[in-house]
This record gives structure tokens, sequence and C-alpha cells, in this order.
């Protein structure tokens, strides 16, 4: 995609989109996420919710399996939906992070 191609894009975002895409490129650039942290030896580095083990690509897999918010909320009771609003935030700004450790966990999981 070019640069000319998002500028159209945004332009036609509503006002509260563009608000959330202006807080996702300032985190972006800041690389500060609330409520998500990597921790070296906590879940292989991966980004997870803060203090908890529970990594963002898993979450964004368990929807992509068709679990709606509700569904991941309740079989997650420590998680809030603000936990989840920030994680699907982190996913879309690293989406080739997130689904490359989707796919790494698959292979494992096929492997054993």
């Amino acid at each position: 995609m070019t640069l000319k191609e998002l500028e159209k894009q945004l332009l036609a975002l509503t006002t509260v989109e563009k608000t959330q895409a202006i807080q996702i490129l300032v985190q972006s650039l800041t690389n500060t996420w609330q409520g998500i942290e990597k921790t070296p030896g906590v879940c292989g580095g991966d980004a997870c919710i803060v203090s908890t083990r529970i990594p963002i690509w898993s979450l964004v897999n368990n929807r992509d399996l068709g679990m709606s918010d509700a569904e991941i909320l309740k079989a997650f009771p420590s998680l809030s939906a603000v936990d989840l609003a920030n994680s699907w935030a982190y996913a879309n700004a690293h989406k080739i992070e997130i689904e490359e450790a989707i796919r790494e966990n698959d292979e494992v999981m096929r492997e054993n």
C-alpha cells in the first residue's frame, strides 16, 4: 500500500476512527502499549497482557477461531474489556508479529 492510497482511506474515516488511528500511530512510534508488556523469559518474550502469561497472539487466535469478546472474557476471567481493546490495537499494529507467533505455536502443537 502506498502513502497516497492510505491517505484516501484515512480521510474516509469517521472522527472517532481517525482518533483511534492517531492513538495507534503514537503508540507504535513510542513503542509503549498500555496494558501490554514483553518480558524476556516469559511466554518466549511474546507480548502479553501486563502481569499475566496471556500472550496477545493467543487472544487473537481465539478470536480468529470464532470466539466473541464476551466468550474470551469468560474464558479468561482475569481480563477486562480494556485488556481486549489494548490487545486488538496492539495486534492491528503488529500483524506480522502476531501472525508469526500463531504460526509458530501451531507448528509446536503439531510436533507434540
